[in-house]
């Protein structure tokens, strides 16, 4: 057969087993040629054998392994792991990049792979722009968003490798597309949990820092508003003088305004908590807030027919609304509408709130509202948006504290031009009506006489205001600056009938010399002066506590009720 074909067509090629004289086989690729007459006759054959053997098995090597990659390859469902031509259109395509991407592959076989960019990244030539940095670099690989075939995004980790032939030319280009959406969103996750623990850790440094500064700036006010007030009734009536005594209490007062934010936002404020109608309290403040807001701003109630009861501190609550009416006031300049929202909330553990009955009171107005950036830092102390000399940046970073020290949350919701929310979530003041707690209240008892007081403090400007304050309101007052030293007085013949006692000092603390006098002198009565909740109710339950600075009035109703070491 081989010497008809080439007999008839000129030439027979072909390759197959051929035998040794040995036996052994091997492959070969044979030429046969037919010998012709000058007539055209056949007078034989030129054959030309060559052995393949060694080829042929290269080529079954190569095709196996050429086999098992692409079995390796479309068994890999995690990457999407293809091939572009030189102009970037795709050549093939696996079983990971039709899960990551969507595509079958007669779908996008022969499409330019530039369908997976966003338009975005299209318009500004990012496809091309890869393909020319692996050509030029050898190797191109970056994360960004790529898009699936129903239109959904997805964050990819690209590796772009050029394939290039013998001589050097680039024939195509190797990709690998993983999809790491899962991976950046934990990593995200990670790191805002890192920002929100650093903040944390700043946060309490801050309010740390500024606890104690507050409780220094408490005594140094004391001294202020104790000297005034003595000075106010032991000077005689001068119109020249009087207005300057004022002027002075006035600008005191806004410091104890300053220092109770402080406070507040550091959480050492001493907050009296009770039931509370927030209903009630807000139809009580609004005509304060209208006279704040101006004309031009409107207000709007939205409350429930029944009362509304949460344990808070009422006067420190409408201190709060008052500053965030201003700071809404503020961010409607050209006028604008005020709105007050009370709505009672079951909790089962969103909000990030312990389970339990809260009561929200939501202030909303219609004010240019906030960025992102702008809500994340707005609770900050001192951060503010107004201007140089228009603020503190102590509101809502007071309103926090507040909030935050009677179990409760604040909650910012805004956007820039809609307004901004602010939501006060307080526990429900559950199983305890108003009028209870006010019938519980005890009647004030009558002004006591003569009583001998032994003062204690370890500020000697706040210890000569409490003994001036105590002589004014005719009692003998006892000094001393220290725990030990009360107590050395004490162990004396001195008749002591009452204490009053700084709660910060160094070495013995006011709560901890109470408590050695509960067991030494069990009838003595104790009254804690501090302006700073640096202690817990547990063993001082029942102690009467003076809120620093204080003045005469307050004073005396302490000394009209003092309450017996015993009861700590």
């Amino acid at each position: 057969r081989a010497l008809e074909i080439a007999r008839r067509e000129g030439k027979f090629e072909g390759e197959g087993w051929r035998v040794r004289k040995d036996g052994e086989r091997f492959w070969a690729h044979v030429v046969i040629d037919p010998i012709l007459t000058p007539t055209g006759g056949v007078i034989g054959y030129a054959k030309v054998t060559r052995d393949l053997s060694e080829r042929r098995e290269a080529a079954a090597e190569l095709s196996r392994s050429e086999e098992q990659f692409r079995l390796l390859v479309q068994s890999v469902t995690d990457y999407a792991i293809y091939m572009l031509d030189e102009n970037g259109n795709v050549s093939n395509w696996n079983a990971g990049a039709e899960r990551i991407k969507g595509y079958s592959a007669s779908e996008i076989v022969g499409r330019h792979f530039s369908v997976f960019y966003t338009p975005e990244d299209v318009a500004a030539g990012g496809p091309q722009r890869s393909l020319d940095t692996a050509a030029r670099e050898g190797r191109f690989e970056k994360e960004g968003l790529r898009v699936r075939k129903d239109g959904s995004q997805f964050w990819a980790n690209v590796v772009i490798d050029p394939i290039r032939s013998e001589a050097g030319d680039i024939i195509g280009y190797a990709k690998i597309t993983r999809d790491i959406t899962e991976r950046r969103k934990a990593q995200e996750s990670l790191d805002r949990t890192r920002e929100e623990l650093m903040q944390a850790q700043k946060m309490e440094a801050i309010g740390r820092l500024t606890g104690g500064v507050a409780h220094d700036f408490n005594n140094l006010l004391m001294a202020i508003t104790g000297s005034l007030s003595i000075l106010e009734k032991r000077l005689p009536p001068d119109p020249r003088l009087q207005p300057f005594i004022q002027n002075a209490m006035l600008g005191a007062q806004r410091g104890i305004t300053l220092t109770q934010r402080m406070l507040a936002f550091a959480r050492r404020q001493e907050l009296e908590p009770k039931p509370t109608d927030l209903i009630k309290l807000v139809h009580g403040v609004l005509e304060m807030i209208q006279h704040a807001l101006g004309p031009t701003i409107s207000i709007k109630t939205r409350f429930p027919s029944a009362p509304q009861l949460a344990l808070v501190d009422p006067n420190q609550l409408e201190l709060a609304l008052l500053n965030l009416a201003v700071n809404s006031r503020d961010a409607m300049p050209e006028g604008g509408a005020l709105t007050f929202e009370i709505q009672s909330k079951s909790i089962t553990g969103e909000a990030n709130l312990p389970p339990g009955d809260y009561v929200c009171l939501a202030v909303r107005d219609t004010g240019e509202g906030m960025s992102e950036d702008t809500m994340a830092r707005a609770t900050e102390p001192f951060f503010t948006t107004k201007g140089v000399g228009k603020g503190t940046g102590l509101g809502l970073s007071m309103v926090r504290g507040m909030v935050d020290q009677l179990g409760g949350k604040l909650v910012l919701k805004s956007q820039p031009g809609t307004g901004a929310t602010v939501e006060l979530w307080f526990p429900t003041a559950a199983g305890m009506s108003v009028s209870e707690r006010q019938d519980a209240a005890p009647a004030p008892a009558t002004q006591k006489q003569g009583l001998v007081v032994l003062a204690v403090d370890d500020d000697r400007l706040v210890l000569m205001n409490t003994t001036a304050m105590i002589e004014e309101l005719g009692h003998t007052p006892v000094t001393a600056t220290s725990a030990k030293d009360a107590l050395a007085i004490l162990a004396t013949d001195v008749p002591v009938d009452v204490v009053i006692t700084d709660h910060a000092m160094p070495s013995m603390t006011g709560l901890e010399l109470a408590r050695i006098l509960a067991t030494e002198r069990p009838h003595l009565p104790v009254i804690i002066a501090t302006g700073y909740a640096d202690f817990s109710d547990q063993g001082s339950v029942g102690l009467l506590r003076l809120q620093k600075p204080f003045d005469l009035e307050d004073l005396q109703g302490a000394l009209a009720n003092p309450v017996p070491a015993a009861a700590t």
